[in-house]
């Protein structure tokens, strides 16, 4: 009877198994990506109605006379609207896992972090909500690597 001997790097089976199972980080951001798209597209829709509200009636927000930053916010609606149509598309791209989406949605979460920044004064609660969950999705979104398989 001959024994085969292990070759470095322990049994193949074993390197196959840990190759398989996805480390905790990794499954993590694997559904936040799937998190990430969602909030995208529902960010984006909400974000298309509150620039709808500030172009139709910019009396519905607080108007704040001593903030350093301070703008229209008719135009602001419609910087909004913009915004808004393009991470809605952005949400469905990651939701279809397309690399440009991956792209697009950190640059529209950060274009995001700073518009809800600059929308502090008129909605304060709401705006730190979008930051919290803005700085989320950057990090699903860059942290996430896709196993591809390796050809031997």
């Amino acid at each position: 009877m001959t024994q085969q001997s292990t070759p470095p790097g322990g049994h193949p089976h074993d390197r196959a198994a840990a190759a398989a199972t996805p480390d905790r980080a990794g499954f993590w951001a694997a559904g936040g990506t799937v998190f990430a798209g969602v909030v995208l597209l529902v960010d984006g829709l909400l974000d298309i109605l509150k620039g709808i509200s500030a172009v139709s009636s910019d009396h519905i927000y607080a108007r704040v006379d001593n903030y350093l930053y301070r703008f229209d916010l008719a135009g602001w609606g419609w910087v909004l609207v913009a915004l808004g149509a393009i991470a809605v598309l952005t949400g469905l791209g990651l939701l279809m896992d397309v690399l440009w989406a991956r792209v697009l949605g950190v640059f529209m979460a950060s274009l995001s972090l700073v518009a809800n920044f600059l929308w502090l004064p008129h909605l304060p609660l709401w705006a730190l909500i979008s930051i919290g969950l803005d700085a989320w999705v950057i990090w699903a979104l860059t942290a996430h690597r896709p196993q591809r398989p390796v050809a031997l």
